[in-house]
């Protein structure tokens, strides 16, 4: 048996029976999925800029220049600059306006004079122009910060909770711990389908602001029906505590969820009795999900999405960042990396299994 797998299954809510020796919670990252762009490279565009040889003439000369040539469009790019070498005869270089690399291919760098020809512009103090390139888009993250400012200087105006989850510091050591053992039960419920033929891929919804385990599934699409997903299991099974649900599990003991306590008034919560299915839920699942599952999440308003490994077309940060679109009406905070090694044992069970029924 794998360090950290649980010898049985628990009840949703219920404390945790005996486990084997827990896997330290240092031998895996925990990693923030960002939205696609957060998560591109720096983009750059030309421009046409210049020295500025009389530091004296700097305010004046950005003044004029930026009356003929607006940088509107890019309010993240700074005008000027400090010359990126010390020994350099010019101290500061100014961005003087947009270009286009083909025109400058086939016609040469223009003159001052051929830049500015209304006259309205005192070009003394101004050195020759040069091409460079620059950030089209501001940063979004402190990479893409440093990447854009190695170009040219750019304002950024830095998520705080994004660079801690990147730097990984957004989560403490107990938080992670809980988040390992939520991932145990998915991982084992996963474990537990296979054995009855389904595809080994798990999932838990838990309640972040008391830790109750809400409920625990498997993969049901070869069983119940071809569209119950491990998300879509668990979002069912969350409905079902909240005395709604459309299918029944009685066949799939992995299957559970946490029966409502009819003493506890959540109404102070939420404003209108129970929340909306996952309304502000966590959901671990052991491999990312798809786009038919990513979906789901969106409408059953989950608040965070934790997932050991990626696949192929994955909705949540391969193929598709469903969970940042910002033309949907819900959006969500995703993670991956938790016990990686061992969700991808799962997903290579998943790779034989298909393989197999492939060729029958």
């Amino acid at each position: 048996m794998m360090s950290g797998d649980i010898l049985d299954v628990m009840e949703p809510g219920c404390k945790r029976r005996k486990t084997a020796e827990p896997e330290d919670v240092s031998t895996w990252d925990l990693l923030p999925v960002l939205s696609e762009r957060e998560s591109q490279g720096v983009t750059l565009m030309p421009v046409y800029a210049a020295p500025i040889l009389n530091k004296k003439e700097a305010c004046r000369l950005v003044k004029e220049i930026s009356a003929v040539y607006s940088l509107g469009d890019f309010p993240h790019l700074k005008r000027v600059r400090a010359c990126l070498s010390r020994e350099s005869p010019h101290p500061l270089e100014v961005i003087l306006c947009l270009a286009s690399s083909e025109q400058q291919q086939e016609n040469g760098l223009p003159s001052l004079d051929e830049l500015f020809t209304n006259g309205r512009v005192n070009l003394c103090g101004l050195g020759q122009p040069f091409l460079t390139r620059v950030p089209v888009f501001p940063p979004l993250t402190r990479p893409q910060y440093e990447e854009a400012a190695s170009h040219w200087p750019v304002s950024f105006h830095e998520n705080k909770r994004v660079s801690q989850a990147l730097s990984g510091s957004l989560f403490t050591c107990s938080e992670k711990s809980a988040m390992q053992k939520h991932m145990e039960l998915a991982i084992q419920a996963a474990k537990r389908g296979a054995r009855q033929g389904m595809r080994p891929v798990g999932a838990v919804v838990v309640d972040p602001a008391t830790g109750n385990v809400l409920a625990v599934g498997h993969d049901c699409r070869d069983g119940l029906n071809p569209l119950l997903h491990a998300a879509m299991v668990c979002i069912d099974l969350v409905a079902h505590s909240q005395g709604g649900g459309a299918y029944l599990y009685n066949n799939y003991p992995a299957c559970t969820f946490l029966k409502p306590d009819s003493t506890v008034d959540h109404s102070s919560s939420f404003g209108d009795g129970l929340p909306y299915i996952c309304t502000g839920y966590d959901m671990y699942l052991t491999r990312e999900p798809c786009l038919l599952c990513a979906m789901a999440l969106v409408h059953s308003r989950i608040e965070r999405v934790f997932y050991g490994v990626p696949t192929p077309h994955g909705a949540l940060g391969t193929s598709y960042h469903i969970h940042s679109r910002q033309e949907l009406n819900h959006r969500f905070e995703v993670f991956r990396g938790i016990l990686e090694d061992q969700c991808h044992s799962l997903a290579q069970m998943l790779v034989l299994k298909e393989s197999e029924r492939d060729s029958v």
